[in-house]
């Protein structure tokens, strides 16, 4: 199985870390978030990776051209020259994904033990285009689910706004994970553009495909996206280490 690892973010919540390397080498409780991420994946499955690069894109490929991972091969898909966003990460790498299967994209600042075997069975048992691991969680953004677990719509808590694609109703608001698996049949939506998000391209699919939830609320799951959540994730790890 394919998966692409998001890796070309700026960081900027992780300055004064991030001044100096990219977001995907910030070591959490002794590994660095890109081997984190790799090391999950190649244990549930996956046997080729691309990760997007921009901010300090040279550190990543050197790190990358180091790791040692058994029968797992690694590409790079450059972004050094324009940031592209989710989508246009994902458009850009798409000829990466030729042989028809679904496959995995994860945020590389995710930190958890998620089953990627249970997901992906659920995606092909629901013939979706696309499958997003989404949890019961204080969020200021989230998807918009209908009672059968498909994608309705988005909402922005802090903005107090609202984009909805079906007519549904009741719609239960659940928080996405960053990890979610999908099908090559939604390249057809690509826009134009060269820079767009995943969370476009899903509301413009969801009026006609579906897109479905996979709640994952029984795994750990942190963002490793500030240096206080940093602390925190270092801090359950330890907990868990002295338990033992």
């Amino acid at each position: 199985m394919k998966a692409m690892l998001f890796a070309a973010g700026l960081g900027t919540r992780l300055s004064p870390l991030t001044e100096h390397k990219p977001k995907a080498l910030i070591e959490v409780a002794g590994k660095t978030l890109l081997q984190r991420n790799v090391d999950l994946l190649a244990s549930q499955g996956v046997n080729q990776i691309i990760i997007n690069v921009h901010h300090f894109s040279n550190h990543v490929i050197d790190f990358v051209k180091k790791l040692q991972t058994p029968q797992l091969s690694i590409h790079i898909s450059d972004e050094t020259d324009r940031l592209l966003d989710t989508g246009g990460g994902l458009k850009k790498a798409s000829p990466f994904f030729d042989d028809g299967q679904p496959f995995v994209i994860m945020n590389t600042d995710v930190v958890t033990n998620f089953n990627l075997y249970s997901m992906v069975e659920l995606h092909h048992e629901s013939e979706a285009m696309a499958t997003l691991a989404v949890r019961n969680r204080d969020s200021g953004r989230n998807f918009l689910f209908n009672n059968q677990h498909l994608l309705c719509g988005w909402q922005d808590v802090k903005k107090g706004t609202q984009r909805l694609v079906r007519d549904d109703i009741p719609l239960v608001p659940l928080a996405f994970s960053g990890i979610q698996v999908i099908s090559p049949a939604i390249f057809s939506y690509f826009p134009k553009e060269a820079v767009f998000s995943l969370v476009d391209l899903y509301l413009n699919a969801a009026r006609h495909e579906k897109i479905v939830a996979y709640i994952h609320d029984a795994d750990f799951w942190f963002d490793a996206g500030s240096i206080e959540k940093i602390a925190v994730i270092e801090k359950f790890f330890a907990s868990r280490s002295s338990a033992k």
